[in-house]
């Protein structure tokens, strides 16, 4: 029986699991990262006799299944970077033993692990399928979501070959609710997760164009959704909103670009939709401005208030935030800017222009974008907007009822 676990990268992806292989009582775990105050505050979290917390990756020796939940970023030119994973699968090779387990969880793009992950773990002469195993179990975590938890959400898995596949989906087993599908081979197995941001990265763009090409045709495009969802079939609504962050959709279809780039295909589609999402918050301040030029006002006679800096609601994860991007635009702009997230920390970040509360950001600023849709936020009434002398609000979660409000709804 396999026992030892080792889970290799402690943020957003690692950590809840960790949390559940421990919870489980059926495995003791390993939670191995190379940022010592990641440890030392999954340490102080997590005080269970069958977890222990590490920067040392040589108690991989003692491990029978590693599973790599390391970030896979994108350089500036958005090309993938497999850094991490490279440098987590390096030291799983170095501390390889016969019969061990990798799983890879960090989302990649169709071929990474045969491309890039097996040549490092063969790296020191052991036998892929005869000395070790490898699968892919591509991470599925909704930050925030209630009904959907990492115990619950079904997963997808596949392995090198039918053994590996078959291991992977009994270790998974073991501790999840959901269902656990076994895919064919390797790249059906990284490619589902792939597809799966990018069709609702497209499908946000395609909102977000409908939004801007409404707003020149006086249309609500609010309304429009909400007669469209009631087709019972073929249709899925999306909303419009001041862009798309999280590390997943907005990073995701940049790995599918480069992939079918390698392979000589051209995906103008996914690249397109990747330009009209990233433009969203250039298009926020611009909308700003236009709205502002009617009042007879400029970006710098008036103090702007950011509600929200998360890329979601209800959490704190600032990820690739449209709404950071925004504050970026304006202060660029030499804009006055200031900023409050019920969920973000001000001690946290010393450099940006936050406020304590939201009361205070509305009594500095006459101007104000909702950027992420807190359930806080949607509180906030027409009264206390004009009682704190705010002039003009942009709502870019179309959260507020905006025919009481000055200004414009994306």
């Amino acid at each position: 029986m396999e026992k030892i676990v080792a889970v290799l990268g402690l943020g957003y992806v690692g950590f809840p699991l960790v949390e559940l292989l421990v919870k489980s009582k059926k495995y003791h775990v390993i939670g191995l990262d190379i940022s010592p105050d990641k440890v030392k505050q999954s340490a102080s979290i997590l005080k269970a006799a069958n977890f222990e917390a590490s920067t040392d990756f040589a108690k991989l020796k003692e491990a029978d299944i590693s599973v790599v939940c390391v970030p896979t970023p994108t350089y500036k030119n958005f090309d993938p970077d497999y850094r991490p994973v490279k440098n987590a699968c390096l030291s799983i090779a170095k501390n390889l033993k016969k019969g061990h387990l990798v799983i890879i969880e960090s989302t990649i793009n169709p071929g990474t692990c045969e491309e890039v992950v097996l040549p490092v773990l063969e790296k020191f002469g052991a036998v892929p399928g005869k000395d070790f195993c490898l699968a892919h179990c591509p991470e599925r975590i909704d930050p925030g979501n209630k009904k959907w938890t990492l115990s619950n959400i079904p997963r997808n898995v596949g392995g090198l070959t039918k053994e590996c596949t078959a291991r992977a989906a009994q270790f998974y087993r073991s501790f999840l609710d959901g269902e656990v599908k076994e895919m064919s081979n390797l790249k059906i197995a990284e490619a589902t997760k792939i597809i799966e941001n990018t069709f609702r990265d497209i499908n946000i763009a395609y909102v977000n164009e409908l939004a801007m090409s409404f707003d020149a045709m006086g249309i609500d495009i609010l309304e429009v959704i909400e007669g469209a969802k009631t087709k019972p079939f073929a249709f899925m609504p999306h909303y419009p909103g001041v862009g798309v962050g999280g590390h997943c959709i907005a990073q995701d279809p940049y790995y599918l670009i480069d992939r079918a780039l390698k392979s000589g295909f051209v995906h103008h589609f996914l690249k397109m939709a990747r330009h009209i999402n990233n433009n969203m918050p250039d298009y926020t301040v611009g909308l700003l401005e236009k709205e502002l030029k009617k009042l007879g006002l400029s970006l710098g006679k008036v103090s702007v208030g950011i509600l929200g800096l998360a890329y979601k609601k209800n959490v704190g994860d600032m990820r690739e935030s449209p709404a950071v991007k925004v504050l970026q635009i304006l202060k660029a702009k030499r804009a006055k800017v200031f900023a409050f997230d019920p969920f973000v920390p001000k001690e946290k970040f010393p450099k940006l222009p936050l406020t304590s509360t939201a009361e205070e950001l509305l009594k500095k600023c006459e101007v104000i974008i909702l950027a992420t849709a807190h359930d806080d936020f949607a509180k906030i009434t027409p009264e206390v907007l004009k009682r704190s002398g705010v002039k003009l609000v942009i709502d870019g979660r179309n959260c507020l009822p905006k025919d009481k409000i000055a200004g414009n709804s994306l």
